[in-house]
């Protein structure tokens, strides 16, 4: 593009409407209430600034303007600059991947009676850190952490903001200056950059890696073991996995050697499991009860995965050690607030009633049956034909397929699901996919070969409607 400019260029300055000729336009007029007089001025200024540019930069001399079309090309741009800033604000989406701790999309969503006690206590004041039986300080996040450790079989919890910070913080507390022994095989990135090895660093310990990538032995960890030794750490690698000739001691056999040696034994155990998921037939996760009673001195794990709360990290562990924890200053950096421990409270109540499945989203998709999902797509799909007609330029079959759990859980298990495949006979799949995402409530797909994919595991029953609505506009 030639930059360089000419009288011509110059000339077409004087189309170029002012800054306060477009406030004053009918697009600016409908935007004020949406959103203010000063950002409005703000993205007026850069609309203008930007045209201004384009005009001295433009050398077709052959090119015609005058201010109403100049000012419309304004209108357009103010509006487009006000419609992208709504893109990149958090609004509800329906996914429709099949992909159910979808890290992109916010993880899990949360039951109804989390998002009730969400709202009860963000409208109000609360009992937050007052104990209303002596009108006394009382302790944060009291009820939530009892709960915690009820059902884990431990004998204290803490909560902090997520799962990075849970290690920061354990790491930073129990082996700062010392040595943090590790096999090489779970020295992993996790995701976002998220590298095991980096937060040992930060935490002023000293890594020690034994074994190999695929076989380390209880032995390797015992010739580590030195007079700097605080920590062996055990820690889950997530979606990341070694199958094969491969070889690592049981939580059990590291917990006899490092209480033997009179060091902590600490678990990372991911997206930590609060029930046997091999029930529901969805492979192996570490079941956090089970690391308590293998042994495991502290253990944290994640909220919003298989749990189904809030982001969070939760730890779990012996009195001693997590009371070390909470007095630590770096603990007050990292812990949550009233809405996390509401939604937390929520959720793990759900779990002492023994209604988890029942009530939270995430274990109610993940335990939602084959046969169960074909029907619930037979009648979607009736229901869309319904809508569309028969001549529709929509067209979709079911077919079968996979969901995916997600959020580095049970990497190696992709539960069976109906899917419902979409093609279009004037647009292709790229353009459907991306009108599916550009409608309101966006409608978050996934694209395999020439097909559209909608499983509806991840759509709940009362999206439904909004859903088939979207599809018949694009039909």
């Amino acid at each position: 593009m030639n930059t360089t400019e000419t009288p011509q260029n110059v000339e077409n300055l004087r189309f170029l409407p002012s800054i306060d000729a477009l406030l004053r336009s009918r697009t600016a007029g409908r935007l004020l209430a949406e959103t203010g007089a000063k950002h409005l001025t703000v993205l007026a200024r850069s609309v203008i600034d930007a045209l201004r540019r384009e005009l001295l930069e433009n050398a077709a001399e052959e090119t015609e303007f005058s201010r109403e079309n100049l000012l419309a090309e304004a209108e357009a741009r103010l509006e487009q600059a006000w419609r992208g800033e709504l893109n990149t604000s958090l609004k509800r989406v329906i996914n429709a991947t099949g992909v159910i701790i979808h890290t992109n999309l916010g993880r899990a969503p949360l039951s109804e009676n989390a998002r009730r006690a969400v709202a009860e206590e963000a409208a109000r004041y609360c009992n937050l850190e007052y104990n209303l039986e002596t009108g006394k300080r009382g302790k944060r996040g009291a009820r939530a952490e009892h709960l915690l450790a009820e059902l884990t079989g431990a004998e204290s919890a803490l909560i902090v903001n997520n799962c990075a910070a849970a290690a920061f913080l354990i790491l930073t507390v129990l082996a700062a200056g010392g040595e943090v022994v590790i096999s090489r095989g779970e020295l992993v990135e996790i995701g976002g950059d998220f590298r095991v090895p980096d937060v040992l660093t930060q935490s002023g310990a000293t890594l020690r890696e034994v074994g190999t990538t695929n076989r380390t032995k209880l032995s390797d960890y015992e010739r580590a073991i030195g007079d700097r030794t605080r920590v062996l750490l055990k820690v889950h690698p997530s979606n990341y996995r070694i199958v094969g000739f491969t070889a690592t001691p049981s939580l059990t056999e590291l917990a006899e050697l490092a209480h033997r040696h009179e060091l902590l034994l600490y678990e990372d155990a991911g997206s930590g499991a609060m029930f046997d998921l091999t029930e529901y037939g969805l492979g192996e996760e570490p079941v956090v009860s089970r690391s308590i009673v293998a042994g495991a001195d502290i253990v944290s794990f994640s909220g919003d995965k298989l749990l189904g709360g809030v982001q969070s990290g939760l730890i779990v562990g012996r009195r001693e050690i997590v009371e070390r924890l909470r007095r630590h200053p770096l603990y007050r950096a990292l812990r949550v607030d009233k809405l996390s421990y509401a939604a937390l409270e929520a959720t793990l109540e759900a779990f002492r009633k023994e209604t988890f499945v029942e009530e939270i989203p995430v274990l109610r998709m993940l335990s939602a049956g084959h046969a169960e999902l074909m029907r619930r797509t037979a009648r979607f799909a009736d229901r869309l034909r319904e809508r569309t007609g028969e001549n529709a330029a929509l067209r979709f079959e079911i077919t079968e397929g996979n969901s995916v759990i997600g959020g580095g859980s049970a990497p190696d298990v992709q539960p069976a699901t109906a899917l419902l495949s979409l093609r279009h006979a004037a647009v292709s799949v790229s353009r459907l996919e991306e009108q599916l995402r550009g409608a309101n409530p966006p409608v978050i797909t996934r694209i395999l070969e020439d097909r559209l994919l909608i499983d509806l595991r991840t759509v709940s029953e009362t999206e439904e409607e909004e859903l088939l609505g979207i599809l018949s506009v694009v039909s």
